[in-house]
């Protein structure tokens, strides 16, 4: 589903609302390829992160570069055409609109033809619960099957770097294994993610590198397989 990747190098970026910083100093990259998670309690500043490098808030500070381009000044409209996916928190799906029109509104950037068909049936192959019902509206999907869409939705797009928030937020634990499977599946396949999550388990089971996420700072970093082990994370986040 993917094509040539490029590297999205964050630097010293920051977010703030009125006078409250959200996010202070956060750096990060991640490679053609690769899988990199942001864990964090709730208001740890994650969401805002993602929502900058998306430009849907304003950064007061630092740079964001996507290849050789300078997103500095690209508006969020855009985004999808430089090859940046983005599942927001939420869904937000088109709840009046069939599955299929919700998931051909995806491509919109790169137009409805043959591709589009063949990209169209590779998502119905991920999530073939999708296919089953393509003709039935959005909105009368479950929570997971609507997580499922957005994710389609997004991949519609054949972007090179996917963006998710909280993909696995309200989820029951079966389904939370679907969207898992998912993820390591488009992984494998080289698609870049960058997964901001509260489920710092299924982070660890997706990415190869994880930033935790405190008061908008960079609290801890590493491999995912050194922070599944260290004892804060097991007993802040895995309550082991």
């Amino acid at each position: 589903m993917t094509g040539p990747g490029r590297t999205l190098a964050v630097e010293n970026l920051a977010v703030r609302y009125g006078g409250v910083a959200a996010v202070r100093a956060v750096s990060f990259t991640v490679a053609p390829g690769q899988s990199v998670g942001l864990i964090g309690a709730n208001g740890a500043g994650k969401t805002s992160t993602l929502r900058a490098l998306m430009g849907l808030v304003p950064r007061a500070g630092g740079s964001v570069r996507f290849g050789d381009r300078d997103l500095a000044k690209v508006p969020a409209r855009d985004m999808v055409r430089l090859g940046i996916g983005y599942v927001p928190e939420g869904r937000h799906v088109f709840a009046g609109l069939p599955v299929e029109k919700n998931l051909l509104l995806g491509a919109y950037a790169s137009g409805w033809g043959p591709e589009c068909r063949q990209t169209l049936a590779e998502v119905y192959e991920l999530f073939p619960v999708l296919g089953q019902m393509r003709g039935r509206l959005a909105g009368a999907l479950s929570g997971g099957q609507q997580q499922m869409l957005a994710i389609g939705r997004a991949l519609m797009a054949k972007p090179v770097l996917m963006l998710l928030d909280e993909p696995s937020m309200g989820l029951s634990p079966k389904l939370v294994e679907v969207i898992l499977d998912a993820l390591k599946r488009l992984r494998s396949q080289g698609l870049s993610l960058l997964l901001v999550e509260q489920n710092a388990m299924l982070t660890f089971e997706v990415t190869s590198e994880c930033l935790v996420l405190e008061n908008g700072e960079v609290a801890m970093t590493g491999s995912s397989a050194s922070l599944r082990t260290d004892p804060r994370i097991r007993r802040v986040y895995l309550g082991l």
